[in-house]
């Protein structure tokens, strides 16, 4: 485990709902290519906060490298659809780009 991944989990000890580091959890176990961790941990993340859009835009990017279009084009609507509920339009841009790429 990198040193920066045990600092975030010692974080997370204090503060086990904490969708800042719930997500950063995430994507540094999508940086070392733990996707099913990095999975695991952006759904808490939706978990803790159902409006963290760019959580559902990692969701769809693994999915994506996995070669499943049908999971990551559900995680882009989910997206965007918390996006517009957040009034957040440069995420939701940004999903629509993505869900874009897909068709």
């Amino acid at each position: 485990m990198s040193d920066r991944l045990s600092k975030l989990h010692q974080m997370l000890e204090k503060h086990p709902t904490d969708p800042f580091l719930l997500y950063g959890i995430a994507l540094e176990y999508k940086n070392t290519g733990n996707h099913p961790q990095a999975l695991t941990y952006l759904a808490k993340t939706l978990q803790a906060d159902p409006t963290y859009c760019y959580a559902y835009f990692q969701q769809g990017q693994i999915h994506e490298a996995a070669n499943d279009p049908a999971a990551a084009k559900t995680a882009y609507q989910y997206g965007i659809a918390a996006a517009t509920k957040k009034n957040d339009t440069h995420a939701k841009s940004e999903l629509e780009g993505a869900l874009s790429m897909l068709d």
